[in-house]
């Protein structure tokens, strides 16, 4: 299966952003690939007091992804963007995936959500906005069953362990990776993620500067089984491709049957 990671720079304009990201998905279309991957919040970075209106899983978001998915004939996961919430106060940071014919075929709420106080540096209480997913989902992608996760899930094993479990031979990360911890833990993790769990993984990230005075890392990348990093972006808005081969997955699960081993 061909795969396409689409590196954005999402900012304030959403209009913007979605034209950008469409014209990413029809370079992945012409360059061949089956399946797209967007980015976390791929319509809109920037302060939160100027974020959109959420939306239900049917709303506008939802269609204008599911138009390019059916008009393109690809496979798209569209990233993530702020759904309507639990209550007033919060939504969920989701994830839709898209079958060729435009079907919404997944829907994944972020799950780990990112909380820290250190005194005199940072405050960011993520839950205070965002209400945490409950469910882990594993969807049938081009015939490939693809675990599902959203950037800060990436810190936590468990969480890809159970993907692996229950079936996931391929691991998927929109992420808005910050700077400051990307360019020491990005590819780490998501070459042990991809290792541990004997699984391709495929991760979208946001690059470059947006509000409120932050940078996202960038470095978008498809790693296979073994670890080894198969295609990585560069620091700038755009399509990158690998070919993922399920029969050398296949046999590295044979060659270090790790997963077949474990006893937790």
């Amino acid at each position: 299966m061909r795969v396409a990671v689409c590196q954005l720079n999402s900012r304030e304009d959403r209009a913007h952003n979605l034209a950008v990201a469409r014209g990413l998905l029809e370079r992945a279309a012409a360059g061949g690939a089956e399946f797209a991957i967007l980015p976390e919040y791929v319509d809109f970075l920037g302060r939160s007091a100027e974020a959109p209106k959420p939306e239900p899983v049917d709303g506008e978001f939802a269609a204008f992804f599911a138009a390019a998915a059916r008009e393109l004939g690809l496979w798209v996961h569209a990233g993530s963007f702020h759904e309507t919430g639990p209550d007033a106060a919060r939504t969920y940071n989701t994830s839709l995936v898209f079958a060729p014919n435009g079907e919404r075929v997944a829907t994944y709420r972020k799950i780990h959500l990112y909380d820290v106080e250190i005194a005199g540096r940072v405050s960011y209480q993520e839950s205070r906005s965002v209400a945490p997913g409950e469910q882990t989902v594993v969807a049938e992608i081009a015939g490939v069953p693809t675990g599902l996760s959203i950037c800060y899930d990436l810190r936590f094993p468990e969480l890809y362990r159970k993907l692996a479990i229950s079936g996931a031979k391929v691991l998927v990360v929109p992420a808005a990776f910050m700077l400051h911890t990307g360019r020491d833990h990005w590819e780490v993790l998501l070459r042990a993620r991809a290792i541990e769990n004997q699984c391709y993984v495929i991760a979208a990230g946001q690059t470059g500067d947006h509000e409120p005075s932050r940078t996202c890392f960038g470095r978008s990348m498809i790693v296979d089984p073994w670890g080894t990093v198969l295609a990585q972006a560069p620091d700038t808005v755009g399509v990158t491709f690998a070919d993922l081969d399920l029969e050398r997955l296949d046999t590295i699960r044979t060659e270090v049957p790790s997963l077949a081993n474990r006893r937790l």
